[in-house]
């Protein structure tokens, strides 16, 4: 793909993450299927109360996501360099139906966001840096400091006058699909999933059919 349509992916991905992560936080009362910077600071608090109980779920969202990284990486490394993209989203939109499909089946939604968590590890390695800001995760703490330090550098001429549009935009990207997550969870509950599925499945094919017609760069 070429850079506009991985910018354009990456948004959207990281819209998506902050929709995950709003249905996350509602559903499981303050914890989070995507940012794990507070799930760890969450399970510290209740390992250091001796809150074990309450320790386990942060606990286990953290590893979720982790070996959802592992595994999206592997994905990644294992097929050829031009598919990783529709491969590795491919197993997201599977790894949310499977969330999706557990909220549905069982009371208890903390199995649910488990696959969240897990679908939200293996999403940041569908892209890498793209020419300047990091788009597509599933945090955007580097890209708020990146705003201001580029902000900072267009007031003092030291930099270029747009230079930070970029990471203004993946934060704002966040901030709306977070926004969209919370009213579609207040009205469809757990069944706001289906949209961050079809959205990962959409982009898996569209990026497929653009992979698949592209041609094959010979290597010498």
């Amino acid at each position: 793909m070429n850079r506009s349509w991985q910018v354009a992916y990456g948004l959207a991905l990281t819209a998506t993450a902050g929709y995950v992560d709003a249905l996350g936080f509602i559903e499981l009362g303050g914890l989070y299927t995507s940012f794990m910077s507070g799930n760890t600071t969450q399970f510290s608090v209740s390992l250091g109360r001796g809150e074990w109980r309450q320790a386990l779920l942060p606990c286990l969202l953290v590893t979720m996501f982790f070996v959802g990284s592992v595994l999206g990486s592997g994905l990644a490394l294992a097929v050829p360099a031009r598919w990783a993209t529709p491969i590795v989203l491919a197993f997201e939109a599977l790894t949310v139906l499977g969330a999706l499909s557990l909220g549905l089946a069982t009371p208890d939604h903390g199995l649910a966001s488990l696959f969240m968590a897990l679908a939200m590890g293996a999403q940041n390695a569908v892209l890498a840096q793209v020419q300047g800001f990091r788009a597509g995760t599933t945090f955007v703490t580097g890209a708020l400091f990146s705003f201001g330090q580029k902000v900072a550098l267009a007031l003092t001429g030291r930099g270029p006058r747009y230079g930070w549009v970029g990471d203004g935009v993946v934060w704002l990207a966040l901030l709306c699909g977070a926004l969209g997550g919370t009213v579609a969870y207040g009205r469809f509950g757990l069944m706001a999933l289906v949209l961050p599925a079809g959205i990962t499945t959409g982009l898996a094919v569209v990026s497929a059919l653009l992979i698949a017609r592209a041609p094959v760069e010979k290597t010498a």
